[in-house]
């Protein structure tokens, strides 16, 4: 007698929230223990927005920061947090969706996610543009 094997859906505890989307800054939960941190949404949202992914990809966002082919500083007027804030692009990483929070007010434009993912490119890719050099 053949026995067939049911598979498990696991089902996604963000039904109630909305999804994630790529360019958008969320509260998440970093770290152990815990610690709430404003992050970046920088997966495509082909994964964002899939049932069968249970993770995203993100780079926390940080208060300070040096200059740098890593680092990108965002005004208050384009992230809508209280202050500046920097995205660190050799800290991205993946994160369960469970992890996220709230989602903020405002999603980074095209242009500025072209940036941020070239700051990330720069952190393992000796070659990436940097107009720094």
């Amino acid at each position: 007698m053949r026995r067939r094997s049911l598979r498990v859906q696991r089902v996604s505890t963000l039904i109630s929230s909305p999804l994630p989307r790529r360019g958008e800054i969320w509260t998440a939960n970093l770290g152990s223990p815990p610690i709430r941190h404003w992050v970046l949404i920088v997966s495509l949202d082909e994964r964002n927005l899939s049932g069968r992914r249970d993770s995203v990809l993100i780079v926390p966002l940080s208060s300070s920061g040096p200059e740098g082919p890593t680092v990108i500083q965002l005004p208050p007027g384009e992230t809508g947090l209280p202050g500046p804030s920097f995205v660190k692009g050799h800290f991205i990483q993946v994160l369960a969706k469970g992890g996220l929070l709230t989602q903020e007010r405002r999603i980074l434009s095209g242009t500025r996610m072209r940036e941020v993912v070239l700051a990330i490119r720069r952190s393992f890719d000796p070659d990436a543009p940097w107009p720094g050099k």
